[in-house]
């Protein structure tokens, strides 16, 4: 899924993952049998010309890596 959103987002596109619960609606909506379960919905779309990113920072590496 990675992958599939950088090059989403390299193609000038914005996009993020979403995990609703319950995800049952789905089924329904996409009419697809009740054995598939969707997982995660990923939209898809151009941005606003205005849309802003916030700035995110991420943990440094020694707060969330645990060496055995």
């Amino acid at each position: 899924m990675g992958l599939l959103i950088a090059a989403l987002h390299h193609a000038g596109l914005a996009t993020l993952t979403h995990t609703p619960s319950p995800m049952r609606f789905l089924n329904e909506v996409c009419e697809r049998p009740p054995e598939e379960r969707p997982n995660v919905v990923i939209p898809v779309g151009y941005p606003a010309a205005d849309a802003r990113v916030p700035a995110l920072t991420r943990k440094p590496l020694g707060e969330v890596l645990i060496e055995c």
